[in-house]
């Protein structure tokens, strides 16, 4: 069993779905459907048990990558398909494959047309989703990464709201622009070091001058799939229109493609571009917290409130990140995983209420603490882990991502700081509205509770923003070899990047790498490349970062 190409299985296991829905046939469109359904939600159930299993098997004491799967696909390129898990990008496989089947029972009645294809749609998206967090090819990341704007625009711009084809389009122009800049960093890396896979390109920082152009291309695609400011416009837009489960996995996944390519690519394959641009990335991040939780507080409509509110959760991940030290990344990880939980029930939340009396206006309802109680006290837990109070995973997050940021930047840390401040009113002030008060609305007075389906769909995702809360060791213990790991990665680039820097100016011949001169080159252009020269043994005719001499 240890030798399952777990991975493989669950990339690839929902596309078998999708080619049982398109193979069979109902009696009519209501056998149809439901055929759909019942094959859409038994497969993505399959894809949770090899989840499952996946997280039995992993090991926990080791920081590499696991689970690995490799095989030449582009062999004249040395362009592989190359699989792997750490314990980084576990949970985001984890999170997507539980989410999945959450969001399908949601759809369950809500969508009444092209169910079929709706279905479908949703189990390509899931196999993207799993592939992306899985690849450790670079060429296959992108493929995975860029591939899972189609499905999430045809649920968008077809199963969407009034402003559906707009808000479909904003969101695909946007995620698109950042990626064309982010392929042109990654052949320009395939170039410069000749190979496409990830954990060689971890290992092996190009020269400085490179890394900053380089960081810039994969920062504009990452910043808009977070999204950070000021490239969040999308985002409330999308929300609005998107179907509830759109929303949910939206929230839960897609944005955390942003966070994860930072990760992986950004401060282990650019560490000395990363301290560079740490500060822009920190005021950015306190900016987004701030600026969108005033936002959020004044919002009328309770989808687009929520939507404010992720974009300031996702400044605190942003800032964990690059404050390049364990408890920093630890909580921007942590942080992650517990909004994707958080935000997608809270979404879920929002799609309850929203059957029933189909308005998101939040002065619309009030009082439903009589007639709901089970609702109120579901949206109670997810409103408070939103907040950040102790004992739910929103804690955990955000607190260990200042104790990150005091130990780099105290001003910094302050100022994000008051995002918690903001973050209780407008989640509060929500929540009274809608549960507590007068009941001036006798459509919503008349609404009734969770049903044992809405039960289900919320039970899990409860009961992990408050295990998490209580426990976070389960995910601290899977995460920290491998941050630790990408920390030493980090920190061994900028000693390379030091090296290569004292070299150039000492001129020293013992540390020259005695490599052909690149076409073009005058004799006064050595390259130094003291710290990764021993690496390219034997591989003289790769291409090599250039210092100039003269510079």
């Amino acid at each position: 069993m240890f030798d399952l190409p777990v991975l493989s299985l669950m990339t690839f296991l929902p596309l078998v779905g999708v080619l049982f829905i398109v193979s069979v046939r109902g009696s009519n469109e209501e056998v149809s459907a439901r055929n759909a359904k019942n094959t859409a939600l038994f497969t993505s159930l399959f894809t949770v048990a090899l989840a499952v299993y996946l997280a039995v098997q992993f090991d926990v004491s080791d920081a590499g990558f696991q689970f690995v799967e490799k095989y030449s696909w582009f062999p004249s390129l040395g362009i592989s398909y190359y699989m792997g898990v750490d314990g980084i990008s576990l949970f985001f496989v984890l999170l997507s494959a539980m989410l999945v089947p959450i969001c399908i029972l949601a759809s369950w009645h809500a969508i009444k047309k092209r169910v079929k294809e709706y279905m479908i749609a949703f189990l390509v998206l899931e196999s993207l989703m799993i592939g992306t967090f899985c690849a450790l090819d670079s060429f296959l990341f992108y493929v995975f990464f860029e591939a899972v704007l189609i499905p999430m625009f045809i649920i968008i711009g077809v199963w969407g709201g009034p402003r559906r084809v707009y808000s479909a389009y904003k969101f695909f122009l946007y995620t698109l622009l950042g990626s064309v800049l982010m392929l042109v960093a990654l052949l320009t890396l395939y170039v410069q070091l000749g190979t496409s896979d990830i954990p060689t390109l971890m290992e092996n920082p190009v020269a400085r001058d490179l890394q900053i152009w380089l960081w810039l291309a994969v920062f504009a695609s990452f910043a808009v799939k977070m999204p950070m400011w000021p490239v969040h416009t999308w985002l409330p837009d999308a929300h609005v229109e998107a179907p509830t489960a759109g929303s949910v996995i939206l929230a839960g996944v897609l944005l955390k493609m942003g966070g994860y390519g930072f990760l992986r690519f950004s401060l282990p394959m650019f560490p000395e571009a990363s301290e560079l641009f740490a500060p822009m990335v920190f005021w950015l991040s306190v900016i987004a917290i701030i600026y969108t939780s005033l936002v959020a507080l004044v919002q009328e409509d309770m989808k687009k409130l929520i939507a404010y509110s992720s974009v300031a959760h996702m400044g605190y991940v942003t800032l964990g990140i690059f404050t390049a030290t364990t408890q920093g990344i630890e909580g921007g990880i942590f942080q992650m995983i517990s909004h994707g939980l958080i935000s997608g029930a809270l979404f879920l939340s929002v799609g309850v209420i929203y059957d029933r009396l189909h308005t998101r206006e939040i002065n619309r309802y009030g009082g439903i603490v009589k007639n709901m109680p089970k609702y109120a006290t579901v949206f109670m837990i997810l409103m408070l882990g939103s907040v950040g109070l102790p004992g739910t995973s929103g804690f955990v997050g955000e607190f260990l991502t200042l104790v990150g940021v005091y130990q780099v930047n105290t001003l910094v840390a302050v100022f994000a700081a008051t995002g918690l401040i903001l973050g209780a009113p407008y989640m509060l002030y929500l929540y009274r509205r809608v549960v507590f008060g007068k009941q001036m609305n006798d459509d919503a007075a008349k609404m009734s509770d969770l049903t044992k389906r809405e039960m289900t769909l919320f039970v899990p995702l409860v009961a992990l923003v408050l295990y998490l809360g209580i426990f976070p060791g389960y995910v601290m213990d899977r995460l920290h070899p491998s941050v630790d790991r990408l920390i030493t990665l980090y920190e061994s680039g900028l000693q390379k990047g030091e090296e290569r820097r004292l070299a150039a100016l000492s001129g020293d011949a013992s540390t020259v790498a005695q490599i052909k001169p690149a076409a073009g080159m005058s004799e006064q252009e050595v390259t130094f490349v003291p710290a990764i020269a021993p690496s390219y043994a034997g591989k003289e005719d790769l291409p090599m970062p250039i210092i100039n001499y003269n510079e």
